[in-house]
């Protein structure tokens, strides 16, 4: 599927007028009660019907988004947060009761069955889903946790440390736990431990009062306790909590050794006889830290040669979004942390945000994000919105196999093989590394939501159980043992998208599968690459994984055969 690129157009309005915007409510109302009323007496009117709600679905999901993008992209200004919060509790709360309707007059019209279940089937199952657990009472409650959930990247974007006189944001400092220079690293280690430590208790009492909120939001759906209730929300049709559980093991047993065999060649390489917290991104005196890039502008151009060098269709999609301004790769004070892709439904561009310092973790981000903006590219023209309304677990390893597939091109950023060598090795450690904490993150989310009504002194006894259980034993944390018992804290998942983690695992080891894949035949492995991900959510995620050519499967035995796999390539490149 090497098709050319050629530009996105925005999709024309055929129900609402192109001239209308997202104000009110009462401005909406009228078009989901037209929708509501609407009389469907033949597969025709109910496939043109359809097509009315996406639409509707898509110039309100875009005016969201863009009230999101403007709040992280400036926390400061209060216009911004004012009218994203008038969205949360305004309309979308008004809205959701007619989503339920309309769901029902779907599920119930006797031309549902005429349409073609091999495309539809995966939406429909998602809608009926969703009205099973409608609950009117929940509607209120959710836009409350959607209200603090955001305060989270406000606490977050006002932490900063002060470093040889200059501020810094703790996502621009960590290029200096990069340098050889130990004390330094020591130094800006503390003031970050420091920092965060400072907002620990309030942080806590942010994340008790998601927790309350969610419990409850479970109860009035009938459910035991949120997990359960979650499980069935985010459509996991195709694993369990067992499967969870057995991720778990899978990574403990054969992943854990490999991030040890990892720590234990930077140890060798730094010459010391005790790692601690602020060695595990080192490098040796001698030896300066990766400097990719230096500005924004950089970074974009370099990504798109990098793409380029891929296919022509990558770099494509990235020379569309940088003419359109929908890159936002730098970071700055009152810009909320973390980096994301936001797929734009009506336009179809999406934008990219992160805050890129120029670090080589930057680089992997903006691969990671291109990734995901291809994905959106590939699947603006489906038929439905809900169509391109895909799982994470296939959203993730689009991102992930970008990652991979890009590295023998990241010549494009080193001129010296040296430096290419240890931006390699620097990916697969990520690689490897993320998942255990990914495996952490997620059973103490399984711990946290199965245990209501926790006190704040269990939950620190729990999450240090857990660490301990998914961690080498390597690094010595003396003096920091109140701080790591926060770490927590750091993982913006589990305050503003709780149980989204796994996906990360699950899409991981698939992109591992498909790097493999690659490496055998590139062309046919970035061909099933795009026809996967061309398919958004109208095939079940087994069908999609196995259009792109690998297993959706982490069971301890193929889990194991992937591990093999990335071994063999680190003993490639001279570890033992």
């Amino acid at each position: 599927m090497n098709k050319a690129f050629a530009p996105l157009e925005k999709v024309k309005r055929q129900f609402l007028p192109e001239d209308f915007k997202v104000s009110t409510w009462d401005a909406l109302q009228p078009y989901f009660e037209e929708l509501l009323q609407r009389e469907i007496n033949n597969k025709t009117v109910l496939e043109k019907w359809l097509a009315d709600i996406s639409e509707l679905e898509a110039v309100i999901s875009e005016d969201a988004c863009w009230r999101q993008i403007n709040m992280t992209c400036d926390t400061t200004n209060r216009e911004f947060e004012e009218a994203f919060t008038y969205f949360c509790l305004e309309i979308e709360p008004k809205m959701k009761p007619y989503g339920f309707e309309l769901n029902k007059k779907l599920i119930a019209c006797p031309y549902t069955v005429e349409l073609d279940r091999s495309v539809y089937f995966p939406y429909l199952r998602s809608v009926e889903n969703a009205i099973k657990l409608y609950r009117e009472e929940n509607v209120q409650l959710q836009a409350e946790m959607s209200i603090l959930a955001q305060q989270y990247g406000v606490l977050s974007s006002k932490m900063s440390i002060e470093v040889d006189g200059k501020e810094y944001t703790l996502q621009q400092a960590a290029k200096f736990l990069q340098q050889p220079d130990r004390v330094l690293r020591e130094s800006v280690f503390n003031k970050v431990a420091v920092r965060r430590m400072a907002d620990k208790e309030q942080l806590n009492e942010l994340f008790n009062k998601l927790l309350v909120l969610r419990q409850k939001v479970a109860t009035n759906a009938g459910f035991e306790n949120y997990r359960d209730y979650k499980f069935r929300e985010l459509g996991r049709f195709d694993y369990t909590p067992d499967d969870c559980f057995a991720f778990h093991t899978a990574v403990k047993e054969y992943i854990l050794p490999l991030q040890a065999m990892l720590v234990n060649y930077r140890k060798q390489r730094l010459g010391l006889e005790v790692m601690r917290p602020w060695d595990g991104d080192a490098e040796p005196e001698g030896s300066k830290p990766l400097q990719p890039f230096h500005t924004g502008k950089e970074l974009s151009e370099k990504a798109m040669e990098v793409f380029n060098d891929l296919r022509p269709y990558f770099s494509g999609c990235l020379n569309t979004m940088q003419d359109m301004h929908r890159l936002d790769l730098e970071s700055r004070k009152g810009k909320a942390p973390g980096g994301y892709n936001c797929p734009l439904a009506e336009t179809g561009v999406p934008f990219i945000f992160m805050n890129a310092a120029g670090t080589m973790g930057d680089v992997i981000t903006m691969m990671h994000e291109g990734g995901h903006a291809v994905h959106s590219f590939l699947t603006h023209k489906l038929k439905l919105n809900a169509f391109k309304e895909y799982p994470m677990e296939i959203a993730e390893l689009a991102s992930m196999s970008m990652e991979l597939f890009s590295m023998e091109h990241w010549d494009v950023f080193f001129n010296d093989e040296k430096e290419l060598h240890r931006a390699k090795l620097e990916e697969l450690e990520r690689v490897i590394s993320v998942l255990p904490w990914i495996a952490t993150i997620d059973k103490y989310q399984h711990w946290l939501y199965t245990h209501p009504g926790h006190s704040d002194e269990e939950r620190k006894t729990a999450w240090m159980e857990i660490l301990k259980e998914f961690s080498t034993g390597i690094t010595d944390w003396t003096g920091f043992e109140e701080y790591r018992a926060h770490l927590w804290q750091k993982q913006l998942h589990l305050y503003e998208v709780p149980f989204y983690y796994i996906e990360y695992g699950i899409a991981q080891l698939g992109a591992i599968a498909m790097w493999r894949q690659y490496r055998s035949n590139k062309e046919q492995a970035l061909d099933n690459y795009m026809s996967a991900l061309s398919l958004g959510y109208t095939k079940t995620l087994k069908e999609l994984y196995s259009t792109a050519g690998i297993k959706f499967d982490f069971s301890p035995a193929y889990v194991n055969e992937l591990g093999t796999f990335v071994k063999e390539r680190l003993l490639e490149m001279g570890l033992n």
